[in-house]
């Protein structure tokens, strides 16, 4: 039994600390990436929970490659997970940067590194599109109107009106939050 735990902290080391050492730009990347290892892969977590741990990573302050190490990490293998995770996802871009900072003039000043970050920039975008097609679809499989709407409204209040992002996450917790509500009373009810 302890074996196993420890190669489920092992697991989830290597995992996070490959998928770090291999995302760049930003914590957005990173969501595909533990998605398919973890969901698709490892099957430690249901597609839902890990829409879930996303939205909840998103809206915590901090980087949300870490938030989410963090909330997959507690919920594989608890606190303990957590901190693996942590250190797993936080090790790569610190080893990574620090060398950079040695070499920073360098590599500001060299076009080849130039034309490499803008090649990077459209996979990332790439990445960034896939997971919005993913997550919306789990919104419309649900065949419900008020997530719709939520997500049309969201998407039209930071676009069109730049509505602070901060405001954007609250209002949609409260609505989440009140829509969890009365569908756990409708049920009871119907029970």
């Amino acid at each position: 039994m302890a074996n196993l735990k420890n190669n489920r902290y092992l697991k989830l080391f290597t995992s996070t600390f490959k998928l770090s050492a291999c995302t760049f730009g930003g914590g957005f990347v990173i969501i595909p990436l533990m998605r398919k290892k973890f969901v698709q892969e490892l099957e430690w977590i249901e597609e839902q929970e890990m829409l879930d741990l996303t939205a909840i990573a998103q809206s915590s302050p901090g980087a949300i490659a870490v938030n989410a190490s963090i909330l997959v990490g507690y919920h594989v293998a608890g606190v303990l997970g957590a901190l693996v995770t942590v250190v797993g996802t936080v090790l790569p871009p610190l080893i990574i940067i620090s060398i950079i900072s040695l070499f920073y003039k360098a590599f500001r000043d060299n076009p080849i590194v130039s034309m490499a970050m803008a090649g990077m920039l459209c996979g990332v975008a790439a990445v960034i599109f896939d997971v919005v097609i993913d997550m919306a679809k789990v919104v419309f499989k649900k065949k419900r109107l008020l997530p719709l709407l939520v997500l049309i409204g969201a998407f039209i209040a930071v676009r069109f009106y730049a509505v602070n992002i901060l405001i954007i996450i609250l209002v949609c917790g409260v609505i989440g939050a009140i829509d969890t509500v009365v569908h756990e009373k409708k049920g009871a009810e119907v029970k």
